[in-house]
């Protein structure tokens, strides 16, 4: 299954890392285009000023470990497409140039399934689509879970709820579901 992933999806640390984790995996071919981790790199710099330099570091990491994972949208392939954020109108462009299954993306809404399905893509928000993934494969998703949960504890030098840091990074279903597998 290729997947592309939305800049929106790559930019919070920890939901970064709990998808990019899944891929590593095997359960996906994750996929982005230049101008989508760009937007990544803009979107640390408006919220972190001063930070963009490790955005671009992590974004130099994501390209190294997935070489094959940056596809640049076919030329004019933008203009002949709609969608009702003009904005996101790269991300659908990258993703039928990718030949893309789906769209991983916090803004479902802004991409309509009746202007996808002639290109043969869905929409999935990352919560619904990693809890998909889940149920398919608990432990090895319960695992890069549980490693990104380690590794926030480690860096804020403190315990985190792993639910509620899932519910923060826009995974709630997801943290339910670990959280009555764990009980």
């Amino acid at each position: 299954m290729r997947v592309l992933i939305d800049a929106c999806v790559l930019y919070p640390t920890v939901l970064r890392e709990i998808v990019i984790g899944v891929a590593r995996t095997g359960a996906f071919e994750p996929l982005w285009s230049p101008r989508i981790l760009e937007e990544w790199a803009r979107a640390v710099e408006r919220n972190l000023p001063g930070e963009r330099a490790v955005a671009e570091a992590e974004i130099a990491l994501l390209r190294a470990g997935w070489p094959e994972a940056e596809i640049a949208e076919a030329p004019g392939i933008a203009r002949d497409l709609w969608l009702p954020d003009a904005d996101d109108v790269h991300v659908l462009a990258a993703a039928i140039t990718a030949r893309a299954d789906e769209i991983l993306t916090l803004n479902v809404r802004d991409f309509p399934a009746r202007t996808l399905a002639p290109h043969g893509i869905v929409v999935r928000h990352p919560d619904t689509f990693l809890l998909e993934i889940w149920h398919a494969d608990p432990d090895g998703v319960e695992r890069i879970v549980g490693a990104v949960h380690a590794r926030a504890e480690e860096i804020l030098g403190k315990t985190i709820d792993l639910r509620a840091m899932l519910k923060r990074s826009r995974l709630p279903r997801l943290g339910k579901a670990l959280a009555r597998g764990a009980g």
